[in-house]
């Protein structure tokens, strides 16, 4: 990759000359689906299971070689029907319809063969999803982890934890042992750093590469253009798309298609980057075609592949 070329300062304008300048990750001709990696999807609750869904296509779509979803066993066979190309896992839930922290349990099998994980669309119960998140966390040392929705308030949220001896201990993520890739929008943003949103809005690149650095992770500050911090300060800045793709889902969508070029082998900034960039991409062909706004999120995933191609490399 040639960070000379399309920066503003040190921010990396991406446009398709510089996407094609940073080729993703190919299989071989004769590759199989081993070679283009596999993707653990954790997402969906009773209320909310079409997020696994988008997500886990958008995975799919995005290119990679196998795909495993592990959601509540109150919605794991309906999401086995809606993807016959997934192996899903039944995992406990609380009773407010969040995954049990024993669930992690279930997944230590399966963590160490995924090239990345994806956590969080659609997911409910706040604190049984930070608590699992924060018992997880020590088995995905080497895995590359895409942290989206609720998934991200482990760098926010204190959590009480009880010992043997009933003394209480705060637990919380305060700087990850392993950069993670965290997908705020403003409102979230400004949730997760504990400022105000207009802040976010006035400020994003600062406030986007303050969190990084303080978090040891990447974040992608969505939006209308998205800015990519790294936690060494690096930033790279996407323009495009359009207002459609402010609608539900859209971030689901966003969150699976990056997991899926990771799980291929593209390093965390590498597979936002071109997630954001194939989504946006995705969202203006479906205006081309239906117009500004009343597309859905659930056929941004069909425009992935093309997208991909024709991206590709000249020569």
């Amino acid at each position: 990759m040639n960070d000379q070329q399309n920066q503003v300062g040190d921010i990396v304008r991406v446009d398709d000359d510089f996407l094609r300048g940073w080729p993703l990750p190919m299989p071989s001709v004769e590759g199989d689906k081993e070679e283009r990696g596999r993707v653990l999807v954790i997402a969906g609750s009773r209320e909310m299971p079409g997020a696994v869904i988008l997500a886990a296509t958008a995975a799919l779509r995005a290119g990679a070689g196998k795909l495993t979803i592990a959601t509540g066993s109150s919605i794991a066979p309906l999401v086995a029907l809606a993807i016959p190309e997934s192996r899903v896992i039944a995992l406990p839930e609380t009773s407010a319809g969040g995954i049990a922290a024993t669930a992690v349990e279930t997944l230590n099998n399966i963590v160490p063969r995924c090239g990345s994980v994806l956590i969080g669309p659609g997911m409910q119960d706040e604190p049984a999803t930070c608590a699992f998140i924060l018992s997880l966390l020590p088995r995905l040392a080497d895995t590359q982890v895409v942290l989206d929705a609720s998934a991200m308030n482990v760098v926010r949220r204190q959590l009480q934890a009880v010992d043997a001896s009933h003394h209480a201990q705060q637990k919380y993520v305060s700087s990850f042992r392993s950069p993670v890739l965290l997908t705020p929008h403003a409102g979230e943003m400004a949730h997760l750093a504990a400022v105000d949103k207009q802040a976010v809005v006035d400020n994003p690149i600062e406030i986007a590469r303050q969190s990084a650095r303080r978090w040891n992770a990447f974040v992608a500050l969505k939006g209308a253009t998205t800015f990519l911090a790294a936690p060494d300060g690096r930033i790279w800045q996407h323009d495009g798309g359009n207002v459609g793709l402010a609608t539900s889902g859209s971030g689901d969508t966003l969150a699976g298609i990056i997991a899926g070029l990771a799980a291929r082998g593209a390093p965390l900034e590498q597979a936002c980057v071109w997630g954001v960039a194939l989504h946006a991409r995705a969202g203006e062909r479906l205006a081309q075609r239906h117009g500004p706004i009343g597309y859905l999120a659930g056929e941004l995933s069909s425009e992935v592949p093309a997208l991909m191609h024709a991206l590709r490399p000249h020569g």
